[in-house]
């Protein structure tokens, strides 16, 4: 069985709206370099069909849209067992992939339904029409993993209201649908029974004028629907974002640190936000919010280039295979992090990670 499958729905008027469904239900449909060059060539091919009027990107199971990326190859080109140039390879891939979706010129329909994390994301947010449902579930959680937010975080993180892309990035705090619409991350809510409705409706839709405005025809009436379910959900970055604000105003990354620790609170948002930035890695706390800085102004081409020198970079230190190691390998739950303290962090090991390891970027030229 093929790791992402595609289908076709014929419209009444002689179109086709196209599917694209990740297929590895066991793994929460975590992104393979494989799935990666299943999907690219459909993209391109139907950009240039003129009986596609519609692209929805979905997945199998109802646990999870994508989980994330394909650490476990990641890791083991990290540490001797596999292809050395397997990490560029595979970011170079996927961040094609992921600025292909934000530039498509055909409405893409993704259907944020359960778990989407990491590589998740960034399928999900380079698509014309983000649903999430009562079950969705995001979250950038790489700051546990000795990483940063890659595929597009640089760019979705920046565009969120005030510094609350910088506090989910240095927290990985995680977010439901409510929260996804505050925030921009989503742009209709649905409920997930109705799913089958949308395929239908989009079926029985008139193509002949603004593909655009016909899928928001069709997900404006179906989230009209659904809006006492949405109702039932509070959006828990909207209801912490004073304490966001008053956090993320320091002078430096251990201000803001001792400012998040400071708040003594049983709210368990908070506390998990505070879980992670002590346990997670000082060094990545510093990628992450550097990254951040220099990417803020860039176009999205520009980002791109620049996530993937800091990830092929990250994939080069220990700090990243160790992260994985800890939670997802032996799953000890004890990295041992480069340095131990924020305060700690060596502002030259940190410009290693954003000096460029080539003349000329992989992703130079490449990005349409």
């Amino acid at each position: 069985m093929s790791c992402v499958l595609f289908n076709e729905f014929p419209t009444r008027d002689g179109k086709k709206v196209v599917e694209v469904s990740l297929n590895a239900e066991r793994t929460l449909n975590a992104l393979t370099l494989e799935m990666i060059d299943l999907i690219q060539p459909k993209l391109d091919a139907w950009k240039d069909d003129d009986s596609v009027v519609a692209v929805i990107l979905d997945s199998a199971g109802e646990k999870a849209f994508c989980a994330g990326g394909d650490v476990v190859n990641l890791y083991k080109s990290m540490v001797g067992e596999g292809d050395a140039n397997f990490p560029e390879d595979f970011f170079t891939r996927e961040y094609i992939l992921d600025h292909c979706i934000h530039t498509y010129p055909k409405p893409i329909i993704c259907w944020g339904s359960g778990i989407v994390m990491g590589g998740g994301m960034g399928l999900m947010n380079g698509c014309s029409h983000r649903v999430v449902t009562e079950s969705s579930h995001l979250a950038m959680p790489e700051v546990t993993i000795g990483l940063y937010p890659d595929v597009g975080g640089s760019w979705f993180l920046n565009h969120m209201p005030g510094n609350t892309g910088l506090f989910l990035g240095l927290t990985g705090n995680p977010m439901n649908a409510a929260d996804a619409l505050y925030l921009g991350l989503a742009d209709r809510f649905v409920m997930k029974e109705l799913r089958p409705t949308m395929v239908e409706q989009l079926q029985a839709e008139d193509w002949s004028g603004s593909a655009t405005a016909a899928v928001n025809r069709v997900l404006r009436a179906l989230e009209r629907e659904s809006q006492s379910q949405l109702a039932e959900l509070e959006s828990q970055v909207q209801k912490h974002a004073e304490l966001i604000r008053r956090v993320t105003d320091q002078d430096t990354l251990a201000e803001l640190y001792d400012a998040l620790m400071a708040e003594d609170s049983e709210d368990k948002w908070v506390r998990r936000a505070q879980k992670a930035l002590s346990h997670g890695s000082p060094l990545a706390v510093h990628i992450i919010a550097r990254q951040m800085e220099v990417t803020r102004h860039m176009s999205l081409k520009e980002m791109f280039e620049s996530e993937l020198v800091l990830s092929v970079q990250c994939s080069k230190h220990r700090e990243f295979p160790e992260g994985v190691r800890a939670l997802l390998v032996d799953k000890d739950g004890s990295p041992d992090w480069t340095f131990k303290s924020i305060g700690e962090v060596d502002p030259a090991v940190l410009d290693e990670f954003f000096q460029s390891p080539w003349d000329r970027n992989p992703l130079s030229g490449k990005l349409q």
